[in-house]
């Protein structure tokens, strides 16, 4: 479990339930409630990778620039490294009740996880992308796809960290917004990488997508098509977060526009 925990990446996910936190309150309790809900989303986030590289799944042989899971401790450990992370990631949010969080808070956080990283989020997500072929999945079908398997994870780190702050009902309505379109925008920008990016860079090998015959968004509008949809969403996504009016959303702005230039 730890083996890939530490193995590195953006933490983009943890990032963003702290930076929605302080965003809606400044107050340091904040950032310390919310800091085992971050460590949770990592945990989930490993989890799907650790058995997304899988042979049964995609098959991958390097991640964050090491050896995959299997490829080290065997398929039957990775297997079960997976669940631990994933069983886990449910006791790590309910610490932050014993941090002051309210219960109603942990509840809804942990109900949102249960939803959006499970069969109506980023494992339906997953199904449809094993299901989607070249020449048949349509845009509107990847479209689910990129918004459940990507997407829905990063619409769960903002939203938590906004619970945690004490967003309104409003706020958090609009943050979903705002998630919904950055998490779109993420994905495509990982399509784009995989056929332009810098393998060192990326810790994983390019072109992966194309071997495996995926369906992504280059493939089906071309790049300079993707590449400018990358910029609407981003542009949709901070108009979002302007309608939240938070105290401090300056962070989150930045994050946006990071993840439309990034590299890697």
């Amino acid at each position: 479990m730890m083996y890939s925990l530490e193995a590195g990446g953006k933490r983009l996910r943890p990032i963003l339930v702290l930076t929605a936190a302080e965003a809606v309150n400044q107050d340091p309790n904040a950032r310390k409630q919310a800091m085992p809900i971050a460590c949770a989303i990592e945990m989930i986030h490993t989890y799907s990778l650790v058995h997304d590289d899988l042979p049964a799944m995609d098959n991958d042989d390097y991640r964050r620039g090491k050896l995959t899971n299997h490829k080290v401790f065997g398929e039957a450990m990775a297997i079960l490294a997976g669940d631990g992370l994933l069983t886990h990631a449910f006791y790590a949010v309910t610490q932050a009740s014993a941090l002051g969080a309210s219960p109603e808070t942990t509840l809804a956080i942990v109900a949102d996880l249960a939803k959006l990283a499970g069969a109506a989020g980023m494992v339906g997500g997953q199904v449809a992308d094993i299901l989607g072929e070249q020449g048949v999945t349509s845009l509107e079908e990847l479209e689910y796809i990129h918004l459940h398997k990507t997407s829905d994870l990063i619409v769960f780190s903002v939203l938590a960290g906004a619970r945690i702050g004490g967003a309104s009902q409003q706020q958090l309505e609009s943050l979903q917004q705002f998630a919904r379109k950055l998490g779109l925008a993420f994905q495509i920008q990982d399509d784009i990488l995989d056929l332009i990016g810098d393998e060192s860079k990326l810790g994983k090998p390019v072109q992966s997508d194309v071997e495996q015959q995926k369906v992504t968004y280059p493939y089906l509008i071309g790049m300079d098509e993707s590449l400018a949809l990358v910029e609407r969403l981003t542009q949709d996504a901070k108009q979002a977060l302007a309608e939240a009016k938070l105290a401090t959303p300056d962070y989150l702005l930045a994050i946006a526009d990071y993840l439309m230039r990034r590299d890697h």
